[in-house]
């Protein structure tokens, strides 16, 4: 019996160090945290350093024309009222002091169109819309920047990614026999690195330009509204 039950321990035995040793084997994996810094780095700094210079000018052309803006697209409802009831008494002077307090891009449409009156209509449209044009020019300044920005950057990622896959096989060439696959996996991940900061620069500045072309649009309209009725004021009879 003493020898029966020795040996219905020993595979319990044996289990027990199977898994002594299954314990022993199984290790954590390492956890291999991104750094993006470190990441920005391995782009090189040919690449990198223009991508981030023309990060930091189309964040602050977006900034700084949304600032103006937003300064152009205020309104005054009772704005044109007023210019109504001085051009009605005969108040020019007034009308032109109220347009020059104001200052925006409508009232210096309207400015003008007050120092041609007594002219034909058709005259006063014109002088109207040419400052209309000269105020919108003023508010799209440093659009065609941003848009150079947003077309421009992805191409300047793709070339360094070019760049970097030209290096890599170079490396490779001259490693001769001695091919070790983390020298092409090492100048890929370096390579694409310029690709992807290109596009993020690029697409940011691809949204920042429309939504201040969506913006300017408003004003636009403000402008043209202002400035019909100002000519349907200039048309209304004598009383």
């Amino acid at each position: 019996m003493n020898f029966l039950n020795i040996l219905l321990q020993i595979p319990s035995a044996a289990e027990y160090a199977i898994d002594s040793t299954m314990q022993t084997v199984v290790t954590t994996p390492e956890v291999i945290e991104m750094n993006y810094f470190e990441i920005a780095k391995k782009g090189g700094p040919v690449i990198m350093i223009p991508l981030l210079i023309l990060s930091i000018i189309a964040v602050y052309i977006f900034v700084e024309r949304l600032v103006v803006i937003h300064k152009a697209s205020k309104r005054d409802k009772s704005f044109m009222d007023r210019i109504k009831d001085y051009i009605t008494e005969g108040k020019v002077d007034s009308a032109t002091k109220l347009c020059q307090q104001v200052n925006t891009p409508a009232s210096r449409m309207i400015e003008k169109g007050i120092s041609r009156i007594g002219k034909p209509m058709n005259d006063v449209l014109i002088a109207i819309e040419n400052v209309g044009n000269i105020e919108t020019n003023k508010l799209e300044r440093g659009f065609s920047m941003l848009a150079t920005i947003a077309g421009g950057a992805p191409m300047l990622g793709f070339l360094g990614t070019v760049i970097g896959m030209v290096q890599a096989f170079y490396d490779m060439a001259n490693a001769g026999n001695n091919i070790d696959i983390t020298v092409l996996s090492n100048g890929i991940y370096t390579a694409m690195i310029t690709t992807v900061a290109g596009l993020i620069v690029g697409i940011t500045a691809y949204f920042a330009y429309n939504y201040l072309v969506s913006k300017l649009d408003s004003v636009v309209q403000k402008m043209e509204l202002s400035t019909m009725e100002f000519m349907d004021l200039l048309n209304e009879p004598i009383k």
